[in-house]
């Protein structure tokens, strides 16, 4: 197979990158220069926000492109269709923020959507993701393979959230645990999403696909117990009611990233259905692993993951986290 990856040099497509090459694949990575792909791959230079950014694009076929691109759907329009003639296989990498809310749980691929456009400039993240659906869609048709992601954590996050509890619990101590423990977690090991999403191009898969772990795949507990282990077992979990967290004014998902508390906003995040994905060979790793190899990588660099400029670092302040904790 030969796959061009649009990106390729951080997170999603890194992963998915190396996935391929690890496939005995050609991969051509195109990207803006800024970060080295991995190691194996012919590079392709432009920009595909600037005038002529799609030019080194202008030539060349291959069987797949996987896109992640999480701007303005003009970007994901341009480049699928000057490549629909010569590209087998259009692959989207979208998310599941692409559901109207609020959502019930359970829901599946058939639910409400917000508006948006392949023709539209930037508006937000959800509209973007689903202009760049409409974009694939329409110059690839039923060749367009729509990857609707939820969390994504794994070796090479850039956003924070996993990395963030992992050094927490490194430093030790009381730590902050939002309760209760047996909250369900609904996530994607960035490996798990670059494996399927190969493996349902490869195999003529198209349409949309809901692509996160079953409900429950891990609770807050599993999740916070593996990186309290993972990182040399200093940490005290101190299980703190979800109700006296958000009495005190703590944000859910930024100052204590991953965890929303039960209710509307949980469902929404963490109950969507992915028996479509389960169906055609979606298998996740165990979240002890997504845990313990993040951390390796973490360390390789010497605790300091890299931070994505248009996201906020997550966390709680520890004097505020201490003070919560009657320190």
């Amino acid at each position: 197979m030969k796959l061009l990856m649009l990106g390729g040099t951080e997170f999603v497509g890194r992963a998915i990158t190396e996935e391929a090459l690890d496939r005995g694949w050609e991969v051509t990575v195109f990207h803006r220069g800024h970060h080295a792909p991995p190691p194996g791959t012919s590079a392709l230079h432009g920009d595909r926000t600037a005038p002529g950014g799609l030019d080194a694009l202008a030539e060349g076929e291959w069987d797949l492109v996987v896109d992640t691109w999480g701007g303005a759907p003009t970007a994901v329009r341009d480049s699928a269709r000057l490549l629909r003639d010569r590209v087998g296989r259009y692959a989207y990498v979208s998310s599941r923020s692409v559901y109207a809310y609020p959502a019930p749980a359970g829901l599946d691929e058939q639910g409400p959507l917000v508006e948006g456009s392949p023709d539209a400039e930037s508006i937000a993240y959800a509209e973007d993701k689903r202009g760049g659906e409409l974009a694939a869609l329409d110059a690839f048709g039923d060749r367009a393979l729509l990857v609707r992601a939820g969390l994504i954590l794994g070796p090479y996050e850039n956003v924070g959230r996993l990395p963030w509890w992992l050094n927490r619990t490194a430093r030790g101590g009381p730590v902050l645990a939002p309760g209760p423990r047996e909250l369900p977690l609904q996530y994607i090991d960035v490996r798990d999403l670059a494996r399927w999403t190969l493996d349902a191009a490869a195999a003529g898969h198209g349409g949309a696909y809901n692509m996160a772990s079953p409900a429950g795949h891990a609770t807050m507990g599993s999740l916070l117990d593996a990186c309290a282990g993972t990182t040399g077992g200093r940490a005290e979990l101190r299980w703190t009611d979800p109700d006296l967290i958000q009495q005190a004014g703590v944000q859910p998902w930024t100052e204590l990233p991953i965890w929303i508390p039960a209710g509307e906003a949980h469902d929404y995040m963490a109950g969507g259905d992915v028996s479509k994905a389960l169906a055609v060979g979606l298998t996740c790793r165990p979240v002890e692993e997504t845990v313990a190899d993040t951390w390796a990588w973490l360390q390789s660099l010497g605790g300091v993951a890299p931070q994505r400029s248009d996201r906020p670092a997550p966390g709680i302040d520890a004097e505020r986290e201490a003070a919560l904790l009657g320190l």
